[in-house]
């Protein structure tokens, strides 16, 4: 039997039987149909078939003088014949291809100076809708090649978000990316943000701590930053300003590598809780010789009122004061703020 009469480019498939008839035909110089089929044994349907097929590659073409005739054709010729059009067009079709690549590649300069007009205009860019925040930010690490550089202001992490931070920490870290991050002294003491903190420093996260800390930052690669939306409507989650811009990006590097170094390592294997307390007084002395509220103090620290309000009853009674407003005095007077804080532990 006879396969596929056509290929996928449009010509005819030449089959076994289609071969043998050929070759039949040119030992007897014509095709004749009732010895082809006889010799191949082939029923009248398949002769039809494969005197198609040859016509269709041009093996087989019409006498001169008697069409009714059909004479083998050389291959060679056939070929010629068959696929002389098809490499007229891929000609024709390689030199428009070619051309259209000439006249579009021209434009390339002017591509680029626009880019860099566009890239100016778009230096910064503001994202009201929370969730399209958030998928820019995750687009963003996962192109994150070498650093990235994260301010957590505000105490201990919430922790129904702890999960997800930690698989993108993780995921982040085992491509190799460096990760720091800056929380505040107060998230040392939340037990959920420690467990975190460990499994991300175990797999070569840095995390430090200082007393207080700018807006929420995140700084990618040093190329982009991530800063939290000023002035959101009420009732609606802060978007974020994105910042491309490279002069600023480079100070708000410059920024968190001043808190950097000013920041204490957060081991959270070790057992630094008095420590800590006391980084934590000292933080809530200095803004209460300053003479800041209670609400105040305690927001600038990343802690609650009520947590607030009982380290300062504490300090109050240390400096055996009778009100808050007398504690703050005597912290001003006494110089406990001018010692060196590792004096004080």
């Amino acid at each position: 039997m006879i396969g596929s009469e056509y290929t996928a480019s449009g010509f005819a498939e030449l089959d076994d039987t289609s071969a043998s008839a050929y070759g039949q035909a040119v030992r007897m110089g014509r095709f004749d149909r009732e010895a082809v089929a006889e010799e191949l044994r082939l029923c009248p349907q398949d002769i039809e078939r494969t005197e198609q097929v040859l016509r269709h590659l041009k093996l087989l073409q019409p006498m001169p003088g008697d069409p009714s005739v059909l004479v083998p054709v050389g291959p060679d010729a056939a070929a010629a014949d068959l696929v002389g059009a098809a490499e007229r067009q891929i000609r024709d079709l390689q030199a428009a291809v070619t051309d259209v690549r000439s006249k579009l590649l021209s434009l390339t300069p002017l591509y680029f100076e626009g880019r860099r007009e566009r890239n100016r205009v778009e230096a910064f860019d503001l994202i009201t809708d929370a969730a399209l925040v958030q998928s820019t930010i995750d687009e963003r690490r996962q192109m994150c090649r070498s650093e990235l550089l994260i301010i957590q202001p505000g105490g201990p992490r919430p922790a129904e978000i702890l999960p997800a931070a930690r698989e993108s920490a993780l995921e982040l870290l085992g491509r190799g990316v460096q990760m720091k991050t800056l929380y505040q002294h107060t998230a040392r003491s939340d037990l959920p943000t420690r467990a975190y903190v460990r499994e991300v420093t175990a797999a070569g996260g840095e995390v430090r701590t200082a007393d207080e800390l700018i807006d929420r930052l995140f700084i990618y690669d040093r190329e982009i930053a991530f800063l939290p939306e000023r002035a959101a409507c009420p009732g609606r989650p802060p978007g974020a300003a994105i910042v491309r811009e490279p002069t600023l990006v480079s100070f708000l590097c410059s920024v968190f590598d001043h808190l950097w170094d000013g920041a204490t390592p957060f081991a959270p294997e070790t057992n630094k809780a008095t420590a800590t307390a006391d980084d934590v007084k000292h933080s809530i002395m200095r803004l209460m010789s300053k003479g800041f509220k209670d609400e105040m103090v305690a927001r600038r620290l990343g802690m609650s009122v009520r947590t607030c309000r009982r380290h300062i009853a504490e300090i109050t009674e240390e400096l055996e004061a009778t009100s808050r407003f007398q504690a703050g005095f005597n912290v001003a007077m006494s110089g406990i703020l001018d010692t060196p804080q590792d004096e004080l532990l």
